[in-house]
C-alpha cells in the first residue's frame, strides 16, 4: 500500500459502495457514496477509496475498475465544511499532503476508468486525471476551480491537465475554473469519450472488462511504461525501459501461455497462469 495509515482492509465502508462485476466479477466498481454532499471529498472517502483499490489490485480474479459517483454528481470538489473550514480552524499541525502517494497509487494500479456521472468539480476532477480513461455523460460537468478557492492546482493537475489537454486548454480550464459539459470536455480533451448518461456504467464496465481479459502483470508493466515515457524526450532513454520490460515479459508464465494458446487455437487463460 502506498498510505502507511491504512494498516488492514477496511470492512465496512461508509462513504463508497464496492462491487464486483463484469466477465467473472473482472471488474471492481467503486461508487462514491456522498449523494447529498454530490459525493464531496473527505478524508474518509479517499481511504476507502484506496482501500477498495487494494481489493481490486490484490486479488488475481480481478483485472480492472471503474469509478463513479452515486445521484446527480460524480464528485463535487472537497467538503468545504469537513476539511477546508476544519483546517482553517485547526491550530495543530496539518495533516501531511499525500498527493504524491495518490497518483503513484492510481498509476500503479490495475487499469482504472472513470465514468463521469454528473459534476466532477476541484478535486473530483484531479483525482481521476491520472486514470487510464475518462468517459463522461451527457450530463457530466467539469471545472478545475482551485482558483475560485484561493488556492492552486494540485495532485499533479498542472502536469495532467496540459497532458490531457494541451498548453492553451490548460491555461484556459485552469485559470478560468470555469465549468464546460460533456460534450466540451471530450472536444478539448479533457475527457476521452462522450456517452449517453443512461448507458455509461454500460459502457465504461464493458471497456475495463476488455482490459481485464489481459495479464494484469503486463497491464501494470505498460501503465508504467506509459506513466514514464508519456513526457520523455529522450528517446533513448523510452527504448531502455520498453527493452528492460520486454526482458521482463518473455520470461513470464503468462507470456508463454499467450503463446501456447495461440498455437493451439484456443483462448488463453492468463487468470489461471497468475495464480
Amino acid at each position: 500500500m502506498y498510505f502507511s495509515w491504512l494498516e488492514e482492509m477496511i470492512v465496512d465502508y461508509e462513504n463508497i459502495l464496492f462491487e464486483k462485476t463484469g466477465t467473472d466479477g473482472a471488474v471492481g466498481l467503486i461508487t462514491l457514496n456522498r449523494p447529498e454532499k454530490l459525493n464531496a471529498w473527505t478524508h474518509d472517502m479517499r481511504d476507502e477509496f484506496l482501500d477498495a483499490m487494494d481489493s481490486v489490485n490484490n486479488d488475481p480474479a480481478m483485472g480492472a475498475m471503474v469509478v463513479t459517483g452515486a445521484g446527480r454528481g460524480f464528485c463535487a470538489g472537497a467538503d468545504i465544511g469537513a476539511m477546508f473550514k476544519k483546517q482553517l480552524d485547526d491550530d495543530g499541525p496539518r495533516r501531511p499532503s499525500t498527493a504524491a502517494n495518490w497518483v503513484k497509487a492510481v498509476r500503479a494500479a490495475k487499469p482504472m476508468i472513470a465514468a463521469i456521472n454528473g459534476a466532477c468539480i476541484g478535486v473530483g476532477l484531479t483525482q481521476i486525471l491520472p486514470c487510464d480513461y475518462i468517459m463522461a455523460s451527457d450530463k457530466a460537468r467539469f471545472a478545475c476551480a482551485f482558483v475560485k478557492m484561493g488556492v492552486v492546482t494540485e495532485l499533479a493537475s498542472s502536469h495532467f491537465l496540459v497532458q490531457r489537454m494541451g498548453w492553451g486548454n490548460a491555461s484556459e480550464a485552469a485559470l478560468t475554473g470555469r465549468t464546460m459539459d460533456g460534450e466540451e470536455a471530450v472536444r478539448l480533451g479533457l475527457a476521452d469519450r462522450l456517452v449517453t448518461h443512461d448507458n455509461l456504467l454500460d459502457e465504461a464496465i464493458a471497456l475495463a472488462d476488455m482490459m481485464a481479459q489481459n495479464p494484469s502483470r503486463q497491464l501494470r508493466m505498460v501503465k508504467e511504461l506509459l506513466t514514464q515515457n508519456g513526457s520523455e524526450d529522450d528517446l533513448d532513454k523510452v527504448l531502455q525501459r520498453e527493452t528492460k520490460a520486454l526482458e521482463i515479459a518473455y520470461d513470464t508464465p503468462e507470456h508463454k501461455e499467450a503463446v501456447n494458446a495461440f498455437l493451439e487455437k484456443r483462448k488463453p487463460d492468463f487468470r489461471k497462469v497468475a495464480e
